[in-house]
């Protein structure tokens, strides 16, 4: 019982801790510039004020970030989708020569940040008149290596009869892969799907390499533009900003949750 509690307790201290920076954030959003330069530290605002989202989409174009960040995720979560699928299939229901191997080089592919691969990159998509594009942004991350690795784990735990009798009934590989297998990890196909979009969504570092039209800029960098070098950040509608950048990631989180915890308890089962 007293183990419990303590449990209880730190669960509730830790979730406490990582809610306060996103309340802090959202009370800031409501607040007036006088109120949040206030030295008093008020937690929740005097007056519920709307203003500072007004001027989030009045001051830079909010809504073509938004845009850009959907386009680009659903860009690379296709393609990632296309790709990692028929590639796991086959390294778990398929026999050939050199498949321990190439599932070797996945799970190495996996120790490799993407930041080592970033100026070779840049310099084939400069090389190609790629840059400014949004197949720049979408292009190096169409192969994923986590997604290939999930997976495998996912098609591991289910049955090799089931594609057997799929085969004595006439259905092509291909059949199998997008009619059957997919359908039946899905909880994995949504696990995979909120780690790649999230990561994207909230992706900096590559949208300030490759682009510098600033009508391509993605939410993350959107939000930079609330900042002034002379005048400071314009606190207010950052906040609003990035609760409103946020907020789809939490909606889309809270929605698929059931699937994303099944899906990765799907993937620790075969090793």
């Amino acid at each position: 019982m007293i183990g419990r509690i303590f449990l209880v307790t730190a669960l509730v201290l830790g979730a406490f801790l990582m809610l306060v920076p996103f309340f802090w954030m959202l009370s800031l959003s409501f607040k007036d510039s006088a109120e949040i330069f206030s030295p008093a530290l008020d937690f929740f605002p005097a007056h519920l004020s709307l203003d500072n989202y007004i001027t989030a989409f009045t001051k830079v174009d909010l809504g073509r970030f938004l845009v850009n960040g959907a386009v680009v995720c659903a860009g690379i979560l296709v393609f990632q989708l296309l790709f990692s699928v028929p590639c796991a299939y086959a390294l778990t229901q398929r026999r050939f020569r050199g498949r321990q191997v190439i599932f070797g080089l996945v799970l190495a592919g996996l120790l490799v940040p993407f930041h080592v691969t970033a100026i070779p990159l840049f310099l084939a998509l400069a090389k190609l008149n790629l840059l400014d594009t949004y197949t720049a942004l979408i292009v190096p991350f169409v192969t994923s290596m986590f997604g290939i690795f999930l997976f495998r784990q996912a098609f591991a735990a289910l049955s090799p009869d089931l594609f057997d009798a799929a085969r004595l009934d006439g259905l092509s590989e291909t059949a199998i892969v997008w009619r059957i297998a997919l359908p039946l990890v899905l909880p994995a196909a949504t696990a995979f799907g909120i780690f790649s979009v999230v990561a994207h969504w909230n992706d900096l570092f590559w949208n300030l390499i490759v682009t510098s039209d600033p009508h391509l800029a993605t939410p993350p960098r959107g939000i930079l533009y609330f900042r002034d070098r002379e005048s400071g950040s314009d606190i207010g509608p950052l906040m609003a900003a990035t609760v409103i950048v946020i907020a789809p990631m939490i909606v889309g989180f809270l929605m698929a949750q059931r699937r994303f915890i099944q899906g990765l308890a799907t993937g620790g089962l075969k090793g």
